[in-house]
């Protein structure tokens, strides 16, 4: 039984299989997700006898932190190693999430698939095409391993970003698991506000998500003003095309503090024109409570080109006149390459000296290894 990305319903179901009482599963529970107690051995409030037994019965799997890379700027990038196993019908697969540490919270950019299967033309991951999809525990164990490991520097508050490789919405089940135990107050305990997961516009998967009790906030990979661009950038458009996805985001039921973040990454002579900016406040107009975050393109082996400065602020100006909240993230960890778009993955299949399961990650060029995204 492998007790870490279990449910506290299932965790008491399976105390109550071993002949336990099922409040011993909330005691796993609370232990695993809130004390970040990875050893069945630390569970002290557990009988000595039960602890023996689950030693012997279950197991807690945390990925191998196969490298990790300081940025300057104090964020740090995990490469974890994923062993996959005939269990999980799954295939081994490195996956990679960024630690942000800044004044008063910690931000933490989480993996949902190794690889991607979108197909975003701007963005190195979609290079890799899609490995495999994330299993519940290995969504989580991407949070709670910086977490433990940064756990005398933490501030009171962390935001986590389902950002990184991989669609969230097509991995829906692992995912929403994941998402249920990070804020539960008897869980990790993570405010919704604080967690956004970021989609590339899967409509039925927003469909879904809105129907869900416990979410997080909705953020929206828009990244053009028309169909012929968001075509040519997002083949992901043409299955959902804009009318179909501003149509998914009026439907979507925003809760009183909410709004839906529209992401849009700048990219130089390609959708940063006046024009542009001008029929992005067109789409967003019928939606009722709106921010866009513009994000610089961050140099890669891929044929685009950054907007300059000057046409960044242009662009915001123009939303911000017309009444569309519009902020500029810069993303972290640019000198570890852990910065917006820049994950590629290489797989070592026969290298000498290097196991044939271990891979590490690349650009083109041979530059250091490189992190996913983190809007």
């Amino acid at each position: 039984m492998e007790l870490l990305g279990k449910s506290k319903g299932e965790l008491r179901a399976f105390c109550a299989a071993l002949g336990e009482p099922a409040f011993r599963g909330a005691q796993i529970y609370h232990a695993l997700y809130s004390e970040r107690k990875f050893d069945v051995a630390q569970i002290t409030n557990l009988p000595a006898a039960l602890r023996d037994r689950l030693s012997k019965e279950a197991s807690v799997t945390l990925p191998e932190v196969k490298q990790r890379f300081a940025s300057a700027d104090g964020s740090v990038r995990y490469l974890f190693g994923l062993p996959g196993g005939e269990e999980k019908l799954a295939r081994p697969a490195s996956v990679e999430a960024v630690f942000m540490p800044s004044e008063g919270r910690q931000t933490i950019c989480i993996s949902t698939q190794a690889g991607c299967a979108v197909d975003c033309h701007f963005c190195l991951t979609a290079q890799l095409g899609l490995i495999r999809n994330l299993t519940t525990e290995e969504i989580l164990a991407q949070v709670l391993l910086p977490l433990e490991e940064h756990k005398m520097q933490l501030a009171p508050q962390t935001n986590i970003v389902l950002m990184g490789q991989g669609e969230p919405l097509l991995n829906f089940e692992p995912v929403m698991a994941a998402v249920r135990i990070l804020l539960d107050r008897e869980g990790m305990d993570i405010s919704p506000r604080h967690v956004t997961l970021s989609t590339s516009g899967i409509v039925p998967g927003i469909e879904r998500l809105a129907q869900e009790k416990v979410r997080p906030k909705l953020a929206i990979s828009l990244n053009a003003s028309n169909d012929e661009q968001r075509d040519a950038l997002m083949p992901i458009n043409k299955k959902y095309p804009l009318s179909v996805l501003m149509n998914a985001c009026k439907e979507y039921p925003l809760r009183t503090w909410e709004h839906l973040t529209f992401e849009y990454v700048m990219l130089g002579g390609i959708n940063d024109a006046v024009e542009d900016a001008r029929r992005v406040v067109r789409l967003l107009a019928p939606l009722k409570s709106v921010k866009v975050n513009l994000i610089p393109w961050n140099p890669g082996e891929l044929p685009y080109r950054e907007s300059s400065p000057e046409r960044i602020e242009e662009f915001r100006q123009i939303l911000v006149d017309r009444g569309v909240p519009t902020f500029v993230r810069y993303s972290r960890g640019r000198d570890v390459m852990a910065a917006c778009g820049q994950l590629a993955l290489l797989q070592i299949k026969s290298s000498p000296g290097v196991s044939r399961q271990s891979s590490v990650i690349r650009t083109k060029k041979t530059l250091p290894p490189q992190p996913p995204f983190h809007g």
